[in-house]
């Protein structure tokens, strides 16, 4: 993702996974590591079933899309750093995968959904990190460093 805006990364952790076996959303929230934060993002039901695999440790006997994505890195020499949810327009989610070889130095960031980073870094035990500027757009608790604004006072008649 060219351009993306530097912002301070925040940890994050899969907190739940909210799968729909008949619809074609599913639903993932993250945590803040150590934190009160947290928020979903909408996922389709085959990342969250791949999601589910992985937490669930079961390994389908061919490989998936997924698997195989995380093979042909590893058969390269590189592993998964981490995943970087690394900005949100229109309520969309951008991510980027960044890899690594030989002595843990960046070898390549690749521009991923953000279903697709998490599963792969969940498979690959890698971190997973937020934009702190995204969290504060999307979070739903009331911790922070700036508290959610107050609902506004009900229109007098």
């Amino acid at each position: 993702m060219a351009d993306a805006p530097e912002s301070k990364m925040i940890e994050m952790q899969l907190g739940r996974v909210i799968r729909h076996d008949t619809a074609d959303r599913s639903y993932i929230f993250l945590q803040e590591k150590g934190g009160a934060r947290s928020f979903p993002i909408v996922i389709g039901r085959y990342e969250a079933e791949e999601i589910y695999r992985v937490l669930t440790k079961q390994d389908p006997r061919r490989p998936l899309t997924h698997q195989l994505a995380h093979a042909a890195i590893e058969s390269l020499g590189a592993h998964i750093a981490r995943c970087d949810i690394v900005d949100l327009r229109d309520n969309t989610f951008f991510a980027q995968l960044v890899l690594s070889a030989g002595g843990g130095a960046t070898t390549a960031v690749v521009d991923a959904r953000p279903s697709d980073a998490i599963a792969l870094a969940l498979r690959s035990g890698a971190g997973i990190r937020v934009a702190e500027s995204i969290l504060e757009q999307v979070r739903s608790d009331e911790s922070g460093p700036d508290p959610l604004p107050e609902d506004p006072a009900p229109p007098q008649s």
